[in-house]
């Protein structure tokens, strides 16, 4: 690894500050491989062992771009036609309805939807599907209609109604968890399988998946919780060991490490270590935004122990690709309008650079989302490699 930059101090900082992270890994690669490796503070508060760089992260919505990836993968085999519809591939998705408020006996108020969902749909989030932590008729579902909550990885969780008529607006939601289903319905296999053979083989990404193995669970960073007064909690959080499904939204764990393998695919024109992922003129056209003239909007913190009111950016415009979030203009950071990006749940974030070449990932797990010490650490990290690296 060639270290030609330091931000190591960033990393000390966000441990030691008040309030401070647990800990925290970050990396910053190139298309050659990583510059920057590093580890802060502890995997979990009330135990003595330290943060390392192979410290298994549950991966949460980074998830997300990595079925997107696979999406992709069966769009170039011909075997998956973005505009068609979903429920082509996954037939549950057709009967769902959409949701426009309650009776007064508090059931819901159902109606078809005016047009079929489309994979693309999925792809770009405008599906109509939310999370219950960013929209309040989701909420109340969850609350007087026993909504299971979507961390159960179950069929019944993904049975949700649509906010909205799919192609109306951007709303972030369930969508890639859909979309998980309808690779799994193309390619007869569960998602799990898919990933290993398409992308992490080829990428020699070793340790990320679905289920933890006893090698990943010995090094698994803590859940943490941070209550009102500032102060953290480590609590015990796991996602379910034998999910009924794999969640192609959230579902992963795995290390920065190999995250970054993944992120320098996406900066190599879809080239991995061992092989082609994408093709390059794949990746070229789903960097592109897909959005047209929708935007993504802010996200609303509806349950305060699970995720604050969000924006990356404020006040910047943003799109969608198929994948990531998209910088309409160049971001205070230093990261340059059509650069890529997301997040997870538990302050995890990620850029992608393929203009100049530079990526990154920090990886903490507090809830809720939104978390000031981590996210603000995240963007001092941010400026400092670009500042550094773009000089």
């Amino acid at each position: 690894m060639n270290k030609i930059f330091n931000t190591d101090d960033v990393l000390s900082q966000s441990v030691s500050a008040t309030p401070a992270v647990p800990g925290v890994v970050a990396m910053v690669t190139d298309r050659n491989g990583n510059l920057y490796e590093g580890a802060a503070g502890l995997r979990r508060l009330d135990r003595p062992n330290p943060m390392t760089t192979d410290s298994v992260f549950a991966l949460f919505s980074t998830t997300k771009a990595i079925t997107s990836t696979a999406a992709l993968q069966l769009v170039e085999a011909g075997k998956l036609d973005l505009d068609a519809p979903a429920a082509c591939y996954a037939p549950e998705i057709a009967q769902l309805q959409v949701i426009d408020g309650f009776e007064a006996d508090g059931e819901p108020r159902l109606r078809a939807p005016k047009r079929q969902i489309t994979a693309k749909d999925l792809l770009l989030h405008r599906a109509g599907f939310g999370y219950d932590f960013f929209n309040e008729t989701y909420k109340r579902l969850a609350e007087e209609k026993d909504q299971p909550s979507i961390i159960t990885a179950s069929k019944a969780a993904l049975m949700t109604p649509l906010l909205f008529d799919p192609g109306e607006k951007w709303e972030y939601g369930s969508n890639i968890d859909w979309l998980g289903q309808v690779i799994e319905g193309i390619t007869g296999e569960r998602l799990g399988a898919v990933f290993q053979k398409r992308i992490f083989e080829p990428l020699g990404m070793t340790e990320t998946g679905f289920e933890l193995t006893d090698a990943m669970r010995a090094r698994l960073a803590g859940m943490h919780q941070r209550g009102a007064d500032g102060t953290l909690e480590a609590i015990d959080f796991e996602l379910p060991a034998d999910p009924e499904v794999h969640m192609g939204g959230h579902g992963l764990y795995g290390t920065v490490g190999d995250y970054m393998r993944f992120i320098r695919m996406w900066l190599n024109d879809g080239r991995g270590d061992h092989g082609q992922v994408l093709r390059p003129e794949t990746v070229a056209m789903a960097e592109q935004n897909h959005l047209g003239d929708l935007k993504v909007t802010p996200l609303p913190g509806v349950i305060s122990t699970l995720s604050n009111a969000a924006d990356f950016f404020p006040g910047q415009s943003k799109s969608w690709s198929y994948g990531f979030m998209v910088n309409d203009e160049d971001a205070p950071t230093g990261r340059p309008a059509g650069a890529l990006g997301w997040a997870g749940l538990a302050n995890l974030f990620y850029w992608i650079d393929r203009k100049n070449g530079l990526g990154g990932f920090w990886a903490t797990q507090i809830l809720p989302f939104g978390d000031s010490a981590s996210f603000g650490s995240y963007l001092s990290f941010e400026e400092k490699a670009c500042s550094s690296l773009l000089e």
